[in-house]
């Protein structure tokens, strides 16, 4: 059985690992992406397709191209991250993020579901499904 505290603690890894994602994520930090907020399988579905990246070096993203519905991109932001599910390797969130121009304009609002693991001592981003287009 697992103890509050354990999954407090789990919970509060695992929304480190949504805002670290979200920093690289905006600095259009690749490395940090793939080293350190992201674990390996990771799973993607959206635009009708499901996208697994078997290890660091498969890791895209579209979104940094700013084509197609990322174009103008310049920064997203979470509208909300709410706990679903947790336990003490896993926590299951559902989000909501928004894509800004760099006029502060909003491109489009998305909601998704994040899945966060514990995986060789650091939590990590391993799965998640939206309704973006592009990411």
């Amino acid at each position: 059985m697992n103890t509050p505290r354990e999954i407090d603690a789990a919970v509060a890894g695992a929304r480190e690992a949504m805002q670290g994602f979200a920093a690289a994520f905006n600095a259009e930090d690749r490395e940090a992406m793939q080293r350190r907020w992201l674990h390996f399988p990771h799973v993607r579905f959206h635009s009708d397709r499901v996208t697994v990246m078997e290890t660091p070096d498969d890791f895209s993203s579209s979104v940094w191209e700013r084509t197609g519905e990322a174009q103008g991109w310049a920064r997203t932001g979470w509208d909300y991250v709410e706990v679903i599910d947790a336990g003490p390797t896993k926590v299951h969130f559902r989000v909501q993020f928004t894509r800004f121009r760099s006029d502060g304009s909003p491109i489009g609002s998305y909601k998704s579901l994040y899945i966060v693991t514990l995986k060789d001592g650091r939590w990590g981003i391993q799965g998640r499904s939206s309704w973006a287009d592009k990411g």
